[in-house]
């Protein structure tokens, strides 16, 4: 038996009673990875295993790929801890958790100018695990009001067609081809990174369900023109609905450029989605997602059950879901109020425009709208005297050795020649944080260029 074998064997052996975790048999086993384990592992241990494990992860405060919160103070994050036992689907046993999701939708409903009838919103709406599920919910109000429509006027209902951009999230290209919808897609350019408005309307036909509009793209955090697609369908005589993807621009946009005119206040505008785990200022997961009346969804979605103790109504795709987040959006929305939101959102876009303007100065090229006329995201590109030695994904793997995750990415559909990079600016990246991204950008620039330098003199030795 090699020297080896036999330490391994008498460690299996021996009772390891060292009270410290590392002098346990625990460490010198693999982790379980494909069947329970037979045995116990104390509690302190399984901690410590996981978070070691963990230890491999990229600092969430680092990644400026994502745009979710990864910063909350601790009042909610105890707010989050006592109530994560607390389903709040379960509106018998836990009413007021009820009652809070919704405060959180009034509160939305009136940030977003919904129509009000003697002094009450007509908005109805529902908590959801994010964007994602509200846009489902929203697409499938719309073919399904669309479908009833259709029936009652003796007409076909089977080929429906929703309109958006080649440039939306995936989740859109999910519920297309999740609910049997043909998509009628409106091209970017190498100009032009959202919707355009005119080509949306015209692409309406007999079949269409709704048109979507992007309030802060996945890939510029641009704003599309919603008022222009309402004002050109009215033109036209077209009642064609339109949901808002306003995943990142509805907790933006109403405190930085308040007379953006995108939410309800526009007569085609049926149902609007926003993540409250984006710049709603959440951890992951919550969502939220509001029609303009109850009109807009259909009955064939609701459902009415009390096997949970009580009468009650559900139109959401998941069933069960944490009162915790959105106990924790309701505690952003008093703790921060509107000034609070407010400041918060200014000085990001503050960050992103200072930002934006020391990447033009290195050399780069801007495709974000910056002061306030989008998200506080900065979309950048190599300037063309810069992409001759190096490209976007090459900075991108650089700036990672320096903990930053700054993503390289490919244009929408049409534009995948176009590579590009893109820094989410969110709540806690300050001003000395930018000033640490911007010094390592151009090390990180400089590095690539001196290196292809070495590469082309060993290339001509």
């Amino acid at each position: 038996m090699s020297p080896m074998s036999l330490f391994s064997e008498r460690l299996s052996e021996s009772d390891r009673s060292c009270s410290n975790i590392y002098g346990s048999r625990f460490a010198s086993e693999h982790m379980p990875c494909n069947s329970f384990p037979e045995d116990e592992m104390p509690k302190e241990v399984a901690y410590r295993m996981i978070k070691d494990d963990l230890v491999l992860d990229g600092n969430p405060m680092l990644n400026l790929a994502s745009f979710v919160t990864t910063y909350m103070e601790d009042e909610a994050e105890k707010l989050i801890a006592e109530s994560a036992n607390k389903n709040v689907i379960d509106h018998e046993e836990y009413p007021k958790s009820v009652e809070i999701e919704q405060r959180c939708l009034n509160i939305l409903a009136d940030l977003f100018h919904t129509p009000q009838i003697n002094g009450k919103a007509t908005a109805v709406g529902t908590a959801c695990i994010g964007s994602s599920e509200a846009i489902m919910l929203g697409v499938l109000a719309m073919k399904k009001r669309w479908q009833n429509e259709r029936k009652a006027q003796g007409k076909d209902a089977s080929r429906p067609n929703i309109i958006m951009s080649t440039g939306v999230q995936v989740c859109w290209e999910k519920a297309a081809r999740y609910f049997d919808i043909e998509e009628k897609l409106v091209p970017c350019t190498e100009t032009r990174f959202v919707i355009d408005p005119v080509e949306a309307v015209n692409l309406v036909d007999e079949n269409t369900i709704g048109i979507a509009a992007i309030l802060g793209t996945t890939y510029t955090g641009q704003y599309e023109d919603v008022k222009l697609i309402n004002d050109l369908l009215i033109e036209k005589g077209l009642d064609t609905p339109i949901h808002v993807d306003a995943a990142s621009g509805g907790f933006v946009a109403p405190f930085v450029n308040p007379d953006l005119t995108w939410d309800f206040q526009l007569q085609n505008v049926v149902s609007i989605n926003v993540s409250g785990h984006k710049y709603g200022l959440v951890y992951p997961g919550i969502g939220w997602a509001l029609w303009r009346s109850i009109d807009y969804l259909p009955r064939e979605l609701i459902f009415n059950i009390n096997y949970l103790g009580a009468d009650q109504l559900n139109f959401t795709l998941n069933f069960s879901k944490p009162a915790s987040h959105i106990i924790a959006q309701y505690y952003q929305m008093i703790r921060l109020g509107r000034r609070g939101y407010t400041d918060i959102m200014m000085n990001l876009t503050h960050t992103a425009d200072y930002l934006a303007d020391q990447l033009k100065n290195q050399g780069f090229i801007i495709m974000s709208d910056g002061s306030g006329d989008g998200l506080p995201v900065v979309a950048f590109r190599l300037g063309s005297a810069q992409h001759i030695v190096f490209d976007e994904f090459a900075l991108s793997h650089k700036l990672r050795e320096r903990g930053w995750i700054v993503p390289a990415y490919t244009m929408a559909a049409d534009c995948e020649k176009m590579s590009m990079m893109r820094v989410v600016v969110r709540e806690e990246f300050s001003q000395s944080r930018c000033d640490c991204l911007v010094n390592d950008i151009q090390f990180a620039l400089q590095a690539l260029a001196e290196q292809e330098i070495l590469n082309i003199q060993r290339y001509h030795k």
